[in-house]
């Protein structure tokens, strides 16, 4: 799978330990920034890593900022986007599960590397249910993104 992943400041250290577990995982990954610990805006890296996903460049988008909280509200902003602060691992998968979540967020102020590699694993191991009752909630946000 190809994927994209971001952070700002806060994220930047828990990155790269995100970044080597997805590539021992056998996935393609896209780093959007930051690139240092140097203050940044997140809700431009969480566009670009929107807009990776919302143009197919990636299948899916990860974003690890101080908590998750604030890159959540911004990748949601763009249209297409179903994005979620994920911190345990039951939430990474059922996310994916349940609600087609295509940008997973993280908190590196929250969580740990070791649990951070749980939650990387539980979420790209996830595929969207077919269970009818899953795809109309979802076709449901759908239109609601179209709508406003």
């Amino acid at each position: 799978m190809r994927l994209v992943i971001g952070s700002d400041h806060a994220g930047w250290p828990l990155k790269q330990t995100v970044i080597d577990h997805i590539r021992k995982l056998g996935h393609d990954i896209v780093d959007v920034g930051s690139h240092d610990d140097k203050p940044v805006d997140f809700p431009d890296i969480a566009r670009a890593v929107a807009q990776k996903v919302t143009s197919g460049e990636a299948a899916r988008g990860i974003m690890v900022c101080g908590t998750g909280v604030g890159a959540s509200i911004a990748a949601n902003k763009m249209k297409g986007i179903r994005a979620a602060v994920c911190h345990d691992v039951h939430s990474a998968h059922q996310s994916v599960e349940h609600d087609d979540v295509n940008v997973m967020c993280i908190g590196a102020q929250i969580v740990g590397a070791w649990l951070a590699v749980d939650l990387v694993s539980s979420y790209l191991s996830a595929e969207f249910s077919t269970d009818e009752d899953f795809r109309r909630r979802v076709e449901k946000l759908r239109v609601m993104d179209e709508q406003g």
